[in-house]
């Protein structure tokens, strides 16, 4: 509960900052120190990267239909479990949690399919990342049923000089709405590949991640609300968006 807390604080600042600081900031959670990286530490930072860098749904299964429009800003915060790589690759600065602000938009298309994608600069980092996901409902859920969704998805890694680092995912979610609230949940598997660029030491690492999320949608008219738990491979992230669903 208290990192959803922080989140609703820390969501608007981290987006503005992200918008209007981020291109100029430059500092703890640079990764800029590869070089001094062994093996091991890269393929353990890659997995923290892997986990918090994937791309995290924030969406019910329930289709948006040929009309439906999400638009959203949200924060993601991932815990990092190999500290000592991390510290390592950013020289020494970096701190135990990644904190991901991201502007995120979702569109209904016909035939029960949907598409989203987003866009980060995170603030205090030379971290630019961007996603896409192509969901397709085979349930389209109703007042008895839930729906059930099944997505693909592609995240990338940009402005890292020294890492060519993209993963794709595959996940199945289900979720029923109750008046307001629409809580859900999936299984997935993400798929990481992280290069070293200009770096001879180590070499590529390309691995799987077991991916397990739950959340809920909260509707309050004008505003939605969305919170999300995710565990992929051994980090925990935790998420919240504010927005317009329709």
């Amino acid at each position: 509960m208290r990192h959803w807390i922080r989140l609703v604080f820390v969501a608007p600042l981290f987006v503005a900052a992200m918008l209007f600081l981020a291109p100029a900031s430059r500092a703890a959670n640079d990764i800029n120190n590869l070089g001094a990286v062994t093996q091991p530490d890269f393929r353990l930072l890659s997995e923290d990267l892997g986990s918090a860098l994937s791309y995290k749904p924030l969406t019910p299964a329930t289709p948006l239909g040929l009309t439906g429009l999400d638009v959203g800003i949200e924060v993601t915060d991932t815990e990092i479990t190999n500290t000592a790589a991390w510290r390592l690759a950013t020289n020494g600065n970096g701190s135990n949690s990644l904190v991901i602000p991201k502007i995120h938009v979702y569109k209904g298309l016909p035939l029960g399919f949907d598409v989203g994608a987003f866009y980060s600069a995170v603030p205090d980092s030379n971290i630019r990342l961007w996603g896409a996901e192509l969901r397709y409902a085979l349930l389209q859920g109703g007042i008895t049923m839930p729906a059930i969704g099944l997505r693909a998805s592609y995240s990338k890694l940009q402005n890292v000089n020294q890492l060519d680092f993209h993963t794709t995912g595959l996940d199945l979610s289900i979720s029923k709405g109750f008046a307001m609230f629409t809580p859900y949940a999936g299984i997935g598997r993400v798929w990481v590949d992280s290069t070293p660029v200009g770096i001879s030491s180590i070499q590529a690492e390309r691995f799987s991640l077991n991916k397990y999320f739950i959340g809920a949608d909260i509707n309050f008219a004008i505003l939605n609300m969305v919170l999300e738990a995710d565990r992929t491979g051994n980090d925990t992230t935790y998420g919240i968006k504010f927005g317009w669903r329709i």
